[in-house]
């Protein structure tokens, strides 16, 4: 339904409310003053009793749950008072011209307390009631609105049809593979063997070759260069002769001659000499002390 449908129906809703209200209010106008109501009392009377019905339906549209089904039960509950009332207003024509005794609905008295009770308590039953449910209105949070349902069918249906530019999701990218270090090629140097070579049946060769690859592979890894551990064989050893105490300091002498006594130093004289830290200060200390006169030069 449109807009101006709904505003129609709810004008023609608002109007019939309107026109029944105000057959009610004759009626209970007159019971409110049969139960000792003032005039002022009386007139209002009927806006206690008819207009809590209205709330009820107001809140019974807003609410949910637990809280709609209170609604409506007082909103039945007052509906059916309402009823009641307007049905004892029908049965006693001494109600319309005033003429009934106070306190005085019905001519039997079980059924008269009943109705008075019934008339006495529907203003304070408005201020609970309607308190309650004003109350529910203005805490009430709607719940969301759960998205709308696509068909299974056709979207299955358009997601095959689209061309694969219109898909919003690419082709994934290929994943790069880890590249494997492949140990450094060593030269091999094969040995001619003086027997015969076999063939290799055609049956034995997928399990022969990974075997010979492993073989090859032990050779290269056996065939480089290893760090030298432990003590130094005679052979690998230098073939220069080791020179005396003596020997070195003449040979040292000779190379610093010339030198100024700043530049006389360890290392200088152990690159000079080629001999070790130790026997490079040792002559250090020495020419130094022979340059001072403290040591005879041998």
């Amino acid at each position: 339904m449109n807009r101006t449908g709904r505003i129609l129906l709810v004008t023609a809703l608002v109007a019939v409310v309107a026109m029944a209200f105000r057959v009610s209010w004759n009626a209970l106008r007159d019971i409110a003053n049969a139960i000792g109501a003032d005039h002022t009392a009386a007139t209002l009377y009927p806006f206690v009793v008819d207009g809590l019905m209205a709330l009820a339906l107001v809140a019974t549209l807003v609410l949910a749950g637990r809280d709609r089904t209170f609604s409506l039960r007082v909103l039945g509950t007052y509906t059916l008072a309402s009823l009641v009332l307007n049905y004892v207003h029908g049965l006693v024509p001494e109600l319309h011209g005033r003429t009934v005794d106070w306190g005085r609905l019905a001519d039997w008295d079980p059924a008269n307390w009943a109705l008075v009770l019934l008339a006495t308590s529907l203003p304070v039953g408005s201020i609970y009631f309607g308190s309650d449910l004003v109350a529910k209105v203005l805490h009430h949070r709607p719940a969301p609105i759960p998205p709308p349902v696509v068909n299974a069918e056709e979207s299955t249906e358009t997601v095959s049809n689209r061309s694969t530019a219109d898909l919003t999701e690419s082709t994934p990218q290929p994943v790069p593979a880890a590249p494997v270090r492949m140990p450094d090629p060593v030269a091999v140097e094969f040995v001619k063997s003086t027997l015969p070579l076999k063939p290799v049946p055609t049956a034995l060769a997928p399990t022969v070759a990974p075997a010979i690859e492993r073989r090859a592979v032990a050779a290269a890894e056996s065939a480089r260069p290893r760090r030298a551990t432990g003590r130094v064989p005679e052979v690998a050893r230098s073939s220069r002769p080791r020179r005396t105490p003596d020997q070195l300091l003449a040979e040292a002498r000779t190379v610093t001659a010339d030198w100024p006594d700043a530049k006389l130093t360890a290392e200088g004289i152990r690159l000079a000499v080629h001999t070790s830290p130790k026997n490079a200060r040792t002559l250090r200390e020495t020419l130094r002390a022979e340059r001072d006169g403290t040591v005879k030069a041998g």
